[in-house]
């Protein structure tokens, strides 16, 4: 086991940021030289970014701080230092999709999601390595060489949004955005340690990502927090007529939505196919996790598939 040499460092979330630069203890740009630090030091042994943006960062970090200064940020997001997927399109930015192929491919535009964020005050810190054209889960990359995990070196990050995952796991960014086709978010963020929320098919523009599969393809987000998630989602849920996937319905609250009351939800847990071969430390913090939904309010279940015949049978 090869660890990554991370030290003692616990990487900030959203929600501790943007507290902090409300109340004057800590600045955008102080926050984002930190980030672009980490990237410099720890950006090569782990291999998650395949472009640094320090300079746009530092810009959109200290027009941030005028903001904050004058008692105007534009919400929580402002000034909080996000990574983005090289699948997305940033105006003047190659745009890879992890490949060769599209190695000197310029973004003449911003993507929906890309223009949400920086609409919102974000500070993107750079474009994260992933599995080529998001096409796999380990985001092991021939061109731009593989993204490794930080808790085992010698492990895959998983993918295709790995690089996303590095990222905030390691403190080189608070939170970012990715794909997800077939686990492209929930994959990495699960290996890493963070939290990969997928959203409802349609919540969220595609416009100006480079495809996988259009009938399947949702942009993600990746935090360390419920909160940091639902941050991060506020800002890039919206309907746009650009889209003809995205739905046209009202987007709640999603950060009012947490304190919203949970007692009576009815959990299934699914065992089969999943816990027959599961590290025992695995399960213990599943078991946890159960049991904390349980003192909740929670109704939590076994849920029986049966044998796989039987429910394609059925």
């Amino acid at each position: 086991m090869k660890s990554a040499p991370t030290g003692t460092h616990h990487p900030p979330t959203i929600q501790g940021l943007s507290e902090a630069f409300r109340a004057g203890t800590l600045s955008p740009v102080a926050a984002t030289k930190a980030c672009l630090e980490r990237i410099e030091v720890l950006g090569r042994s782990l291999n998650c970014f395949i472009t640094v943006l320090g300079d746009s960062a530092l810009k959109a970090a200290e027009e941030s701080e005028s903001r904050h200064r004058t008692g105007a940020p534009i919400g929580p997001l402002d000034g909080i230092p996000i990574a983005v997927k090289d699948v997305f399109y940033i105006a003047g930015v190659r745009c890879t999709a992890g490949s060769k192929i599209l190695g000197e491919n310029i973004a003449g535009y911003d993507a929906t999601a890309v223009r949400g964020l920086k609409e919102q005050g974000a500070v993107i810190v750079g474009t994260t390595n992933m599995h080529e054209f998001a096409a796999g889960v380990t985001s092991d990359n021939p061109h731009f060489g593989p993204v490794r995990n930080p808790w085992d070196m010698e492990r895959v990050a998983g993918g295709s949004s790995g690089g996303s995952a590095v990222a905030v796991t390691t403190g080189m960014a608070a939170g970012a955005i990715g794909t997800d086709t077939a686990g492209s978010v929930r994959i990495p963020a699960a290996l890493c340690g963070i939290i990969g929320f997928k959203p409802t098919y349609g919540r969220v523009s595609r416009i100006g990502v480079v495809p996988l599969a259009a009938s399947l393809d949702t942009v993600g987000v990746l935090a360390q927090s419920a909160w940091d998630i639902a941050a991060l989602l506020q800002s890039i849920t919206a309907h746009d007529k650009s889209d003809i996937t995205t739905v046209d319905e009202p987007v709640p609250n999603y950060l009012e939505s947490l304190s919203a009351p949970f007692p009576g939800a009815r959990i299934g847990v699914v065992r089969q196919y999943f816990h027959e071969d599961v590290d025992p430390r695995v399960e213990e913090n599943f078991e946890g996790f159960a049991s904390n939904l349980r003192e909740m309010g929670c109704t939590v279940g076994e849920a029986n598939l049966g044998p796989v015949q039987e429910v394609y049978d059925k």
